[in-house]
């Protein structure tokens, strides 16, 4: 057949008619290979035919025509439903399909004639006729009514055109005369001519009635319930054809008999998740598991339960009692199956464990009252906390368990159903409480409320619950995220999901009555309207306020929720320590030792109290401001709280000066107080009683606070006693009540900050306060009068000016070095803690070989479930033991397994770690050969050399050595084995008995020695690797091989009994006496034996034992594979709880949130090449060459049969792994599944079962079937994977090839893993009241026989994705679709490892181990496996290593603040389902939305644990750009969380210690990371100051100033910090203690050899930058970092567009201030310490500005830089616009740049324009330095050159409007503009030079007075935009920035230029940068420069 001319992507219009019509108007080639997708492209309005396509492309090889007929009959459908084609996609599929019919055909009719009879039906009063022709050649009316189709839609065809039977008849009796010769003709064409019967009608009938035949009624007792479901699905589209096909009339008695079974069997049938709960005929194990039953048999249970009048039905009953609330309150039927598998799932799961099987017969009531109790704990809460009735009543009968049950069912339902208000648990339990309540009054009042009358269930609609109760909420939430604007608006003035979720705190909500009420209050929405003149959305009406808190863009929120710190930190309340009583301390510390007794000091010290009045005053200040926009929704008596404390902090600041102020003329002593304390209080003075009155809240707060426990029930209570008692101290609110410690961990955290804050307070105290005492005094002393500019305050006293200076930086670093101090206790701690857990007691491979005997002991212990009783019961029996080892053997080869298909180890290396499967008879332990590795030949080596004397000794010295000996005997009894299994002939195998015989008594009689000569052991042990070598080659020559065999045997034979044994000539001729007739011994041998595969394995051993030498010390030689080894046997020593049996263990489900990342690499990005020409398969063979070798290795084995598949296909496997991608995480995920298979074998399986071993398990035994099938039911039950792939529906349909080639990679890993589970968000068009709208759906889908088959299908009331972040609402929609107790969370840059899925039933113990207090998160320990890609992925692989260990040890014990940082922590799933999910979602707030739920959970009274003994795998980003982008995106998410509600309320309702431990591993980090650079700026800006008004001079011309080095002693610690060091710490303490100091230390060294400090010092900026611009202006933004192999070479433009703001303009400015300071300061400084100092601040600018080159690949290659240099001088030069990207144009860069004072408030733009003023000090300075000023200091200098600067920007616009409207058409008037213009320009600058005196250095000078000016007028602009564009100015502030951005890049590119010069810097910086790839043999200079040989093909 011809092909068509179209493509399968060509979706376009049809192409006019020509003689080759129907070959052309395919749009896509049926032929194609992947033709069977059409019906996965079907448009979403037509998404009821997909099913129908399946099956066409399902029975196409079966039956052609009726397959034809189905498409058919799609298009049919296709076209009633949208017969205009007005829906998205179905022109160009109704074409494509049409076009597909068409091509069939052209099968039937010969193409001329089919051309003239599409020319004819041009005519249309032919139509009739040509109709009926097409009837004689098809069979059937159908077949030809595409034609009609397409030309109906073009009005061709008239219906009633006149009917010429004439030319029928013509035409008839040529058709005729055709279909005779047509299958003579083509005879390839037959195969869609039908087969069964002569035409449609009779074929498509005899084809559905064999088709049930042979698959249903044979299958319905042979096939599983997952092929019969597709099978009925076959049959129900057949007969739905079949129908149109055959008349009503004509279908046979049989067909429909068939059909009716068919209808009435199907719902048994259809797809299911994980239990088939209809299904009949073969059950799967899972369904007769007894749990399962009796779940399945308690909400079955539905006696009792009204029933639903139906308009056709009397009465109907239901099913369950699932069904019954979706009848009653109309849920939908996807949610209900759903959810009625969950809850089946949730009550087996709890019933079933610690049960006794025997007696198993019904669920226990305790196990539904547990589940109640923990999905309705946050229900019960909010009723208690309103003062609400629960309604949870149950009666105490025998409808007690099913009441319980209707309650649970009916939450999970609403659950289910709930979309985005899922994030809204309140709100959930309101909607609950309500329908609960009527669902009670159904079920026992049967009556209405208001008439009384009875009342009759009428079932609601199947979306009445959607669209009543779900839908009008979520657009509630929709208006309010539209006002969001992208997250551009400001947090005030929108309400987001807490602020909604927060309305439901108080009865309020009961105003929206029920059914609810959409006029209420909270539905009424001011409307978002478009503007026709403005891009953003207007917002018309009255805004609604937010809920109890307001999130306001300002740093004022760090002093409200830690308001605590601050003042303590200010006042240092506790033991003096207040840093205004450090001042006051030290001030008079010069005076007297006894300072503290003094009156006067003590009087100063007091008055702290006034401090504390005025930052007391200013707290209750901002919780009024920040509140503002809340105070509508606030409750009268928190309006009145507020005022209270706003007036008593304003009577308190009164009160306290005013008291203190007359307590300075009645003075007293601290003795004399204590005297006088209470003798005449009338004549005391009233300051100190107001200090005592002022001071009992806090006495209360410390009595509180020691007692814990009281402190938590009185917070958690609802007596309005109690509340009203604590009214005062905590506003009531629903969350973040009695957040407190027991005893001990307060104790233990108390312990740590006491200890911390005393070493800081001390250090403070000594090294920045005291030092700097006398100085000051000094300085305030000094009177200067003389300024080196002119002064504003000439007679100003105490020169405070300078004082400041001094004081400012020492002032932040003394707020910033508590940082400091937890960094350096934390690392201690955290090391102390980790040493107790037994971390890194197995590191290498000397101590897994030294510790390995007690490894089996370990893992028996931990890993294997037993019971005390057992432990006792079996002590000491040693076949108990023996199992036990065995367990731990078949776990340990499943685990070298999994590295060996990893491709970690090789061949060789797998089999000398591996554990005999099958067990031997061999009375010792059968270690894994690489612990025996060179012990045989030691032996064999030490035994030539005894005597005969000597077998005391010989085998004392075996003994010595357990593995030796086990070793030998194992040798000899295998050995022996393998000889007598060999030997056929009875007499052959008596002589082996006999020679081993004698050889036992000899060793028995200690004469071994005597009777066998050792000196021929050598040549026996050659023979005998020839041997086994022999036995294990592959032989084509049966007899040959026969032959060489017997050779060998009967030399080793020969060689025992001749030169080994001394008398071994006997035993053959006692042998020869006893047998009459002689014949060749040796030479019958079994070589059938060579086939069994426990028999191979013990050959492989033993050879394995004989031969391997010290070779094997290193095994395995992978680091990788090592680290997993001794990570494992490291963790079965550490503390864990026991493990359960797989039944009794909890059920849990890991969820994936995936959108468009990498799933496989594609073959074009495997072979794609960079720059240099490197490919990233070529990149990765190199960086894991050894990897690459095994793999090679193992797809070359012919045992493993991949020879089948494409080494393509295998090679996108092996990179894949190796990156970032979805299938990695997959296939570390499925490990789950695989422990869990292997666990239940351990579990169930009998003594011979286990001593078999796991992969020689005969499934063909009944029992041992049974066994597995088991094990998979388990499986199943216990563990879901569920991959949310929010766009999978898109990508299905999408034409973009990358798109697609996601989807179909999805699919493949959906059916290369049967049971993962893919959830996605589904858009339909569907026609609603005859229009068309987009319907979403909650889609989950399960991988089929080769497409996906859906089981799931939820509507939602809109896109949720749209309302919130991305990514959790992603995790949100699929969610339901989990399953379990527990809910592990993975994003899709991890990866998991067999071994660590092994111990995974004993973390979900975690939950049930801590009675008193149950975790809520169980933090889990990472791995980051991407440190050996670069030096840069190694700095962050060490940074987040220290971080996940150490970092959050320390965090979870001793400081009890972990949260959750991300993913994989585990989740008690039950516990956040009801509390608002995994993660907030509100938009922007929730940037960083893990950590948001460690707070939600936290608030909620949860508790976050962290557990090292498990690890899992993770990825991080690996290039400088990547790196950057994910620092940022935390520094955002930072700043948002610094505005957040949870973080005050955390901050304010945490004790004061907790509260410290808090903000300084969190949000206070950044904010010290910032201070840290804001103490540079004012350092430099101070002594800036100093410098050029000419203070400093004079000052340090006073001899004990220069002795002085007390500033610098102050900042010396910022640079620690500054320079990146104590980020170093952790990592040191956590290498040390996993790895050993010596490896610690050494990586440190070679990290900084590396410039490690350069990485950090920059990263430091990152953070700073992008933590102050959301704090100050917001546009926070997810930023996809991508995760790639970074191999490519960033260009200059690229890097400056990234760091310009964030580093290069910072650093400049540190530069210019630098050089200013060391011009006009040098001459009169000199210090080592003032060295350090700048030393580290040239180190900050030096890495700000060249960091992003250095680790740049190739950037300081020739080439490479002057390509960059050319495409940034394209960049600047072009010009930006509409649509032109912000990389091809500086402008839009620019114009992007300033996207933030779009968006910004007015305090934003103020602040803006106040920091922009600093650079004026430049000019203003300087000018009085130039030696044209002749030394005067009047004001006059600096207006003139205020003059010049106006004169020079006036210059340069003279010359911009000339280029514009000269330079084209006037071009000769612009150069003589450009003349007069330089002309002027000389004249001036002679005249100033002749008259003036300007010297040369004045030029240098004023370069660095006016450029910061013009840099400071710049940004002043940009911050008044709006006002610069209305007068027709911006244009000029673009381009004057555009000469600043370029002198900017040149002054920066400069550097750049001289070191790419040299060629040895590119080879040293590639040394640098792939360092850790060099240690593993990288040549990477190859791959950089494109050296590379020739990759082979084979």
């Amino acid at each position: 057949m011809a092909s068509s001319s179209g493509t399968k992507g060509d979706m376009g219009p049809p192409r006019s008619l020509s003689k080759r019509l129907t070959r052309a108007l395919t749009v896509m080639d049926p032929s194609d290979e992947n033709s069977a997708v059409d019906s996965e492209l079907v448009p979403s309005s037509l998404a009821f035919i997909a099913p129908i396509l399946r099956v066409a492309n399902e029975i196409e090889q079966d039956n052609p025509r009726v397959a034809y007929l189905c498409r058919f009959h799609a298009f049919e459908q296709a076209h009633k439903a949208d017969p205009k084609s007005t829906g998205r996609g179905v022109r160009q599929f109704k074409t494509y399909l049409l076009h597909r019919l068409e091509k069939v055909l052209c099968c039937i009719v010969p193409e001329i004639l089919v051309f003239e009879l599409y020319l004819l039906a041009l005519t249309s009063y032919l139509f009739p006729a040509i109709y009926h022709l097409l009837d004689l050649f098809l069979g059937s009316l159908y077949a030809c009514q595409e034609i009609r189709y397409v030309y109906q839609e073009k009005d061709v065809i008239n219906q009633s055109s006149c009917y010429h039977e004439r030319s029928v008849v013509l035409i008839e009796e040529d058709a005729v005369l055709c279909s005779r010769q047509l299958l003579e003709l083509y005879p390839e064409e037959a195969e869609t001519a039908p087969k069964l019967a002569g035409n449609d009608p009779r074929e498509i009938q005899k084809y559905y009635q064999l088709f049930y035949e042979h698959n249903i009624k044979r299958g319905e007792h042979t096939k599983t319930p997952e092929e019969m479901a597709k099978i009925y699905q076959i049959a129900t589209v057949l007969y739905d054809v079949l129908r149109t096909v055959v008349p009503t009339a004509k279908v046979d008695s049989d067909t429909q008999k068939y059909a009716k079974d068919v209808q009435e069997k199907k719902v048994q049938y259809e797809h299911f998740n994980i239990l088939p709960l209809h299904a009949v005929g073969v059950k799967p194990a899972i369904m007769e598991l007894p749990e399962i039953k009796a779940a399945l048999q308690a909400i079955r249970y539905v006696y009792y339960l009204p029933t639903f009048q139906m308009p056709e039905e009397r009465g109907r009953p239901v099913n369950d009692i699932l069904e019954w609330l979706a009848l009653r309150f109309g849920f939908q039927k996807g949610n209900v199956a759903n959810q009625r598998e969950h809850l089946i799932l949730l009550l087996a799961n709890m019933d079933i464990r610690n049960k006794n099987l025997q007696t198993y017969t019904h669920l226990e009531g305790k196990t539904v009252q547990d589940l109640m109790d923990m999905i309705f704990k946050n229900y019960q809460s909010w009723c208690k906390y309103l003062h609400l009735k629960q309604h949870l009543d149950c009666p105490r009968d025998e409808r007690k368990q099913q009441l319980q049950l209707l309650y649970i069912g009916l939450y999970l339902l609403i659950w289910g159903e709930a979309s985005n208000i899922r994030f809204m648990p309140e709100c959930l339990c309101y909607i609950f409480h309500c329908m609960a309540k009527e669902m009670h009054e159904t079920l026992f009042n049967n009556a209405q409320h208001v008439t009384g009358a009875a009342t009759q269930l009428v079932p609601l609609g199947e979306e009445s619950f959607l669209k009543k109760i779900v839908t009008p909420i979520y657009e509630v939430l929709e208006k309010e995220a539209r006002r969001n604007k992208e997250g551009k608006a400001s947090h005030s003035a929108w309400r987001n999901y807490d602020d909604l979720n927060e309305y439901f705190w108080t009865k309020r909500c009961f105003k929206l009555k029920w059914p609810l009420d959409l006029k209420a209050d909270f539905f009424v929405h001011s409307e978002v309207i478009k503007s026709r003149h403005k891009r953003n959305n207007q917002t018309v009406g009255k805004r609604k306020p937010k809920t109890n808190f307001v999130e306001v863009r300002t740093f004022w929120h760090l002093y409200r929720s830690f308001d605590r710190m601050w003042i303590f930190f200010i006042l240092v309340l506790q033991f003096l320590n207040i840093y205004q009583a450090m001042i006051i301390i030290a001030w008079h510390q010069r005076v007297s030792s006894n300072v503290l007794f003094d009156e006067d000091v003590f009087r100063s010290v007091l008055s702290i109290f006034i401090t504390a009045a005025i930052l007391n005053f200013l707290r209750a200040v901002l919780d009024m401001v920040l509140s503002f926009h809340a105070w509508r929704s606030l409750k009268v008596t928190q309006i009145l709280r507020y005022l209270l404390k706003l007036a008593t902090a304003t009577f308190w600041l009164i009160i306290m000066p005013l008291t203190y102020s007359r307590s300075i003329q009645n003075p007293t002593g601290i003795m004399r107080l204590i005297d006088n304390l209470g003798a005449d209080w009338q004549n005391q003075d009233l300051y100190y009683y107001c200090i005592a009155i002022y001071f009992l809240p806090n006495i209360l707060a410390s009595f509180l606070f020691l007692f814990p426990f009281m402190r938590r029930v009185m917070e958690r209570s609802n007596w309005r006693i109690i509340v009203l008692l604590m009214w005062w101290a905590q506003p009531k609110l629903y969350v973040g009540r009695g957040m407190h410690e027991d005893m001990f961990s307060l104790f233990k955290y108390t312990l740590f900050w006491v200890t911390l804050l005393i070493s800081k307070i001390a250090f403070s105290y000594y090294v920045e306060i005291l030092p700097l005492i006398e100085p000051t005094r000094t300085i305030m002393n000094i009177t200067v009068s003389n300024y080196d500019w002119h002064d504003f305050f000439p007679n100003a006293t105490h020169n405070m000016g300078v004082v400041i200076s001094i004081w400012a930086p020492v002032i932040l670093v003394y707020f910033m070095d508590t940082q400091i101090w937890y960094a350096i206790y934390g690392t201690i701690i955290g090391g102390i803690y980790g040493a107790f857990s037994h971390l890194g007691e197995i590191r290498t491979l000397g101590m897994l070989r030294a510790r390995f005997e007690n490894v089996p002991l370990a893992f028996s212990k931990r890993l294997v479930p037993y019971s005390k009783g057992d432990a006792k019961r079996h002590r000491g029996d040693d076949m108990y033991d023996r199992i036990n080892i065995a367990k731990f053997s078949q776990m340990w080869n499943e685990f070298i397994s999994s590295l060996r298909n990893e491709d970690l180890i090789s061949h060789w290396e797998r089999d000398l770690l591996l554990v005999p499967y099958s067990s031997s008879d061999v009375p010792v332990v059968q270690w894994p050969p690489f612990l025996l590795a060179s012990k045989i030949p030691i032996v064999l080596d030490m035994a030539k050399d005894f005597k005969e004397n000597d077998d005391a000794e010989l085998f004392r010295k075996i003994k010595s050595d357990d593995f030796m000996k086990s070793a030998v005997i194992e040798c000899y009894e295998i050995l022996k084995q393998v000889l007598i299994g060999l030997l056929l002939d009875e007499g052959d195998k008596e002589i082996i008995r006999q020679i081993c015989n004698k050889v036992d008594s000899s060793i028995r009689d200690r004469r071994f020695l005597r009777e066998f000569d050792m000196t021929g052991l050598p040549i026996l042990n050659e023979k005998l690797d020839k041997f086994f070598k022999l036995l294990m080659e592959d032989y084509e020559d049966l007899e040959l091989y026969r032959s060489q065999i017997i050779n060998k045997l009967q030399d080793i034979i020969e060689i025992i009994i001749q030169d080994v044994m001394l008398d071994g000539h006997k035993i053959l001729e006692n042998f020869n006496q006893g047998n009459e007739k002689e014949q060749q011994k040796f030479e019958k041998v079994n070589i059938n034996l060579l086939e069994s595969s426990s028999w191979k394995e013990k050959v492989i051993r033993l050879h394995l034992l004989l031969t391997v030498k010290e070779s094997a010390i290193n095994v395995p030689m992978n680091l990788e594979a090592r680290r997993r080894i001794t990570f494992f046997a490291n963790s079965l020593f550490m503390k864990m709880p026991p493990a359960p049996k797989v039944r009794n263990m909890l059920s849990f489900s890991v969820l994936t949130p995936y959108y468009r990342e990498d799933v496989l690499y594609s073959p074009e990005e495997l072979k794609k090449e960079n720059e240099d020409g490197i490919s990233t398969l070529f990149y990765l063979q190199k960086i894991y060459p050894d990897e690459w070798n095994n793999y090679k290795e193992r797809i070359r084995d012919p045992k493993l049969s991949y020879f089948k598949r494409d080494e393509n296909e295998m090679n996108r496997y092996w990179v894949s792994y190796r990156g970032q991608t979805l299938a990695r995480t997959v296939r570390g995920m499925m490990y789950y599944r695989e422990a869990l298979e292997l666990q239940c074998f351990l579990d169930f399986a009998d003594d011979d079962a286990i001593f078999g071993g796991y992969r020689a398990i005969d499934t063909t035994h009944h029992n041992y079937k049974t066994l597995k099938d088991r094990a998979q039911a388990l499986a199943d039950m216990k563990f879901t994977y569920v991959v949310s792939c929010q766009v999978y529906g898109a990508q299905k349909m999408s034409s973009d090839p990358r798109e697609r080639g996601h989807y179909l990679n999805i699919l493949s890993l959906m059916l290369e893993h049967p049971t993962l589970r893919v959830a996605y968000i589904d858009e339909r068009e569907e026609t609603v009241e005859k229009k068309t709208e987009k319907v979403y759906y909650s889609v989950l889908v399960k991988g089929g026989d080769k497409l996906d088959e859906e089981i799931y299908r939820i509507k939602l009331p809109g896109p949720p994705a749209k309302i919130g972040e991305g990514k959790p609402e992603n995790q949100n929609h699929a969610i339901i679709f989990t399953r379990g107790e527990a809910l592990q969370t993975i994003d899709m840059n991890q990866d998991n490892y067999f071994e660590e899925a092994f111990k995974m039933r004993n973390v979900l113990e975690e939950f049930l181990k801590h009675q008193r207090r149950r975790p809520t998160i169980l933090g889990l320990r990472e791995h980051i496996f991407t440190g050996s890609v670069s030096s840069l992925a190694w700095f962050m692989s060490n940074q987040e290593t220290s971080f996940v260990t150490i970092g959050q040890r320390i965090l979870a014990n001793p400081l009890r603040v972990r949260f959750h940082y991300g993913h994989p922590d585990i989740f008690d799933r039950i516990f956040h389902l009801t509390r608002g999910g995994l993660s907030k979602a509100s938009k922007t707030i929730n940037l960083s939305e893990d950590i948001f739920s460690g707070y939600n959970s936290t608030l909620r009274n949860g508790y976050v644990t962290h557990n090292e003994y498990i690890q899992v795998g993770k990825g991080r980003d690996v290039g400088m750009n990547q790196i950057s982008l994910f620092e940022a995106k935390v520094a955002n998410g930072n700043g948002e969380q610094t505005l957040s509600r949870d973080v005050y309320r955390l901050g304010r309702r945490f004790d004061f210690y907790r509260m410290l431990s808090f903000y300084f591993t969190t949000v206070g980090f950044y904010f010290s990371s910032m201070v840290t650079v804001l103490i540079v700026y004012v350092f430099l800006y101070g002594r800036l100051y100093m410098v050029l008004s000419g203070l400093e001079k004079r000052i340090l011309d006073d001899p004990y100033i220069r002795q002085s080095k007390a500033l610098e002693e102050a900042l010396a610690t910022q640079s620690l910090f500054q320079l990146g060091l104590l980020l170093v710490l952790p990592m040191v303490m956590e290498i040390g203690l996993e790895r050993g100091f010596r490896t610690a230390i050494g990586d440190l060294i070679i990290m900084q050899l590396q410039l490690a400090s350069v990485f950090f010092t920059f990263q430091l900026g990152t953070k700073a930058h992008y933590y102050g611009r959301t704090l100050l202006h917001g546009g926070s933004k997810y930023r996809a970092t991508g995760r790639g192999f970074v191999v490519f070479h960033a260009k200059f433009a690229d890097n400056y567009r990234m760091y310009s703001r964030s580093h290069f303009v910072k650093g400049l400015e540190l530069l210019m201030l630098l050089i200013v300071y060391e011009v006009y300061g040098h001459s009169y400084r000199s210090s080592s310490l003032y060295f350090f100092i700048t030393f580290s601040m040239w180190f900050l600018v030096a890495s700000w500005l060249f960091a992003p080159f250095v680790f740049n690949p190739s950037g300081f290659d020739w080439q490479k830089t002057v390509d960059d240099w050319t495409d940034w001088k394209k960049w600047m030069g072009n010009r930006g616009g509409i649509g032109i990207a912000q990389d091809k144009s500086w402008e839009s860069w620019w114009n992007g740049e300033q996207e933030h004072f779009k968006y910004t408030n007015l305090r934003g733009r103020v602040l803006e324009i106040i920091l922009a003023s600093r650079f004026f000090i430049y000019q203003y300075g300087i000018v009085y330095r130039l030696k044209i000023s002749h030394g005067r200091k009047d004001i006059l200098v600096y207006g003139l050159s205020w003059f010049v600067m106006l004169t020079v920007l006036l210059v340069l616009k003279m010359v911009s409007m000339g280029r514009r409207k000269f330079s084209t058409d006037f071009q000769l008037m612009f150069r003589i503009l450009k003349a007069l213009l330089f002309l002027g320009f000389a004249s001036v600058m002679t005249v100033l030079f002749v008259v003036a005196g300007l010297a040369v250095s004045d030029i240098f000078a004023a370069t660095l007075a006016f450029l910061p000016t013009g840099w400071a007028l710049i940004l002043i602009a940009q911050a008044c935009a709006p006002c610069l564009k209305g007068i027709g100015l911006w244009g000029s502030v673009m381009e004057l920035s555009r000469a600043y951005e370029a002198i900017m890049g040149l002054v920066i590119f400069m550097p750049v230029v001289v070191l790419s010069w040299f060629p040895f810097m590119s080879e040293f910086q590639a040394r640098l940068l792939f360092n850790q790839a060099f240690s593993r043999g990288l040549q990477i200079s190859m791959i950089l420069f494109g050296t590379k040989e020739k990759l082979s093909t084979s």
